[in-house]
């Protein structure tokens, strides 16, 4: 197998000396789905179910842009996100063709309901702290105001 960078380009072209001519880009850095899911391949059939499984959920989120990832890294901590907002989080990562990520937060959201660590949902047009929603709380995305 052949690997290559997010950006298609052959990992044997991702060298200092392209660095350092300023040849690369953002994307040549980012590693790419089939090279994860080939991961995921190696370490299930060296037995490891779960590392694979890890491997083939970042090949479902190697192309989510960056600032999709942290928000839905920050709505994953305790107290962060309403069980709507997880829920809606999740929908998103299917629609995005994440199907098991999108799993992993429904299952987070069922754990984090269940031991108490979901935001308070105040109900319509209010965040953690009682003050209206914003824009982003209303999308599904997690309020930056600690619960």
């Amino acid at each position: 197998m052949r690997y290559f960078a997010l950006s298609g380009r052959p990992l044997s072209e991702i060298t200092i000396d392209a660095a350092v001519q300023e040849e690369l880009t953002a994307a040549d850095l980012r590693i790419h789905p089939d090279t994860l899911r080939h991961q995921a391949d190696v370490a299930e059939n060296d037995g490891n179910v779960q590392l694979a499984d890890n491997f083939r959920r970042a090949a479902e989120l190697a192309g989510v842009d960056d600032e999709d990832l942290l928000s839905i890294y920050e709505a994953l901590r305790p107290r962060r996100s309403t069980l709507v907002q997880l829920e809606t989080i999740a929908s998103r990562l299917d629609s995005a063709n994440a199907p098991s990520c999108a799993a992993l937060v429904r299952e987070a959201a069922e754990v984090y309901s269940r031991r108490g660590l979901l935001r308070p949902d105040r109900g319509p047009g209010h965040d953690a702290g009682g003050s209206a929603d914003s824009d982003a709380t209303r999308s599904g995305a997690p309020s930056d105001a600690p619960a």
